[in-house]
């Protein structure tokens, strides 16, 4: 199963500046099974080393400073013999900061390749290594998925047509499959079992699996008092992404909320990369960090294959509700630019007239993006967001093949992974 992550792991291998690989993501992504996998193909072995509880791992790094003696312990411990540049040595489930902070013997160029993974993001914010190389991990994007798939080829139609400016070929094919991973979402193992042909049920049942997983890692950041406050917030969160207003309601979850009782529960849930936020924009002028509404925002399922799942949809429902289809399709653009690097903003006049992503690029160039409701012809929110702020250009994300009219560029829906390159 080929990776985007594995790009980067390659680079970092042909750096002559070996320092360790800091790969972090959440649970049940891929991201042991891709290091493994690229410690086969490029290395003459792997030595792996579970940290999760394991007292003899930290112990050891607590009693050993001298890198050689070390590498000796460490490869009685896995069986493997460890060689320099030779060997990946993957230290896997790192939630101990003071093992972190040794990990750092590595550092400096050891000659020695060390992966460190993690799901534990806070663990980065408290404890961050200067000089390691750090990469986010993410569930498959769409082009990702198109490769799992065996629609490979797919791929370089929608970068051609968006490149261009051009009709894409097999418009309908990318749609139809577009929707296929609206259901199944990202998540490998959900993917692989769509592949290979198991009952929706059997599908249902993985995910709800993966929910268990998720719902440990946050009892793991929370403490008792906030770990219901958590669960609340994650049974709220499907039924208001399909309301026509998204912006997250504390009363709605119970009555008399209020966002004290659930600030710490979300900035957990955000910042280890379980949901993601989009802050309403009080004005728009660069850089928009400076421009958010703190008390209002929208929270987004990091997969929209969970989404799918949490709402009991069927492919039938998806289908034949366009408000349910376009709430899918806004998730899963906000979890696409997350993964491409931008922060998530949008816009809501008084009038409440939505632009549902206003991003800026690494020139400062701000870009508003609408995902178009097919029932509205005539909508004008974009028109007069674009005259009131003065922007020139506009994204509209589409069900329909790529165009441009003006100073509007209409991309499909499927082509939003394409935004990078902006």
């Amino acid at each position: 199963m080929e990776r985007k992550i594995n790009d980067d792991l390659l680079k970092w291998k042909r750096d002559s500046l070996t320092n360790p690989f800091f790969l972090y993501g959440s649970r049940c992504i891929g991201k042991t099974f891709s290091v493994l996998e690229f410690g086969k193909k490029y290395y003459q072995n792997v030595a792996y080393f579970n940290t999760s509880n394991n007292e003899e791992i930290i112990s050891l790094f607590d009693k050993e400073k001298v890198l050689d003696k070390l590498i000796k312990k460490l490869s009685i411990i896995c069986g493997e013999s460890i060689f320099k540049e030779e060997t990946l040595i993957v230290f896997d489930n790192l939630n101990n900061d003071k093992l972190m902070k040794e990990l750092t013997i590595f550092g400096n160029n050891s000659d020695y390749h060390v992966v460190i993974i993690s799901s534990n993001k806070q663990l980065i914010n408290k404890s961050r290594v200067e000089g390691f190389y750090y990469r986010a991990m993410y569930q498959m994007d769409f082009f990702e998925y198109l490769a799992c798939t065996d629609k490979v080829s797919l791929i370089d139609f929608i970068k051609d047509s968006y490149d261009n400016n051009t009709p894409m070929p097999f418009h309908q094919m990318a749609l139809d499959t577009y929707y296929d991973y609206l259901e199944t979402g990202g998540f490998p193992e959900v993917v692989l079992a769509k592949q290979n042909g198991l009952t929706d049920l059997e599908i249902d049942a993985i995910k709800n699996k993966i929910l268990e997983v998720i719902k440990a890692d946050y009892a793991l950041y929370d403490n008792g008092s906030t770990f219901v406050k958590t669960n609340e917030v994650m049974r709220f969160l499907p039924k208001q992404l399909v309301k026509e207003n998204k912006k997250f309601q504390y009363g709605l979850i119970k009555k008399g909320a209020r966002s004290k009782d659930y600030e710490a529960s979300i900035n957990n849930l955000v910042t280890n990369g379980l949901i993601n936020r989009s802050f309403r924009l009080t004005d728009v002028k660069s850089p928009l960090s400076s421009y958010k509404d703190l008390e209002s925002f929208k929270l987004y399922f990091n997969d929209v294959g969970l989404l799918y799942s949490s709402l009991f949809l069927n492919k039938s429902k998806l289908l034949m509700n366009d408000d349910i289809k376009r709430s899918l399709i806004e998730n899963d653009v906000a979890n696409t630019l997350i993964k491409l690097g931008y922060s998530l903003y949008y816009y809501q006049s008084d009038g409440k007239a939505e632009i549902q992503f206003v991003i800026q690029d690494r020139l400062g160039k701000i870009i508003p993006i609408e995902i178009v409701n097919m029932k509205l012809t005539k909508a004008k929110a974009m028109s007069m967001f674009m005259k009131k702020y003065e922007i020139n250009d506009c994204i509209r994300l589409t069900e329909d093949n790529f165009a441009k009219k003006k100073n509007v560029r209409f991309i499909p829906v499927y082509a939003s992974v394409c935004l990078k390159d902006l």
